[in-house]
Formats: C-alpha cells, sequence, structure tokens
C-alpha cells in the first residue's frame, strides 16, 4: 500500500510531507510525494516545487527513514486530477494534504483543490494545518 501527499511549495505542503513522513513510519507503507499543476496560469509559480525546493524535499525523504518517492507532473491536468488519479493506480491506502485558511469569497471564486480531492478521493483523506 502508498500513502500519497499532495504537495506544494509553501507551510501547509511542508506540514503534508510531515504528516505523510509520521504515517509511513509507523504502517511501513510507501510514501508517495505528488507536486502537480496544469501548466498553464499566473498560480503555477505558486503550486509547482523550483529546482532548490526540489532538492531540499528529496534530502528530507532520503533522511526520512521511509521508502518515499517524489513525482513533479506539469502536463496539463488540474493538480486534483493528479494526485486522484495517482493515489487510483497506485492502489493508495491515503491521501495527506495541507489545508490553508481561506476567506469565504476567496472559496467562491477561486474553488478548491482540497475540496476537490476530499469529494472525489476513493481512499481516505486526511488533511492537515502548517503548525
Amino acid at each position: 500500500m502508498t500513502i500519497v501527499v499532495a504537495y506544494v511549495p509553501r507551510p501547509e505542503g511542508r506540514a503534508a510531507v510531515d504528516k505523510g513522513i509520521e504515517l509511513a513510519k509507523a504502517s511501513g507503507e510507501k510514501l508517495l510525494v505528488i507536486n502537480a499543476g496544469a501548466g498553464t496560469g499566473p498560480v503555477l509559480g505558486s503550486i509547482i516545487a523550483d529546482a532548490a525546493d526540489t532538492e531540499n524535499l528529496q534530502a528530507r525523504l532520503r533522511s526520512s527513514g521511509t521508502d518515499a518517492e517524489f513525482r513533479q507532473y506539469v502536463r496539463g491536468n488540474t493538480p486534483a486530477e493528479e494526485v486522484l488519479d495517482i493515489a487510483e493506480a497506485e492502489n493508495a491506502s491515503l491521501i495527506v494534504l495541507g489545508l490553508r485558511k481561506r476567506s469565504p469569497v476567496g472559496k467562491l471564486i477561486l474553488g478548491s483543490v482540497a475540496q476537490t480531492i476530499l469529494l472525489q478521493a476513493t481512499c481516505p483523506v486526511l488533511a492537515v494545518k502548517a503548525g
């Protein structure tokens, strides 16, 4: 079985990775960290990990003591589609994602990757907040 983490290079993404590592250690499951974006639009830079963040994340995973892998996708699918498709393909036991506080208007206008994953996942989803 695999624990899938939906990662963004922000505090909530790092909190999700930390929780994923903790759970993978406890269960002995593989950890798969996914960073994904559609490849267009102004938000892409805030959700796709750059080279420095990717290296830091991979170092964190190597030193975690877990069977962990990082994958990054920028191929036209939404982040939610990527996470859900990969979770399904990997027969994930759990999806871990980070949440950030949003205003009511922000939730209404912008939509939510987290909401899509929560509503459409076929496995349990654990939402964590950054400390």
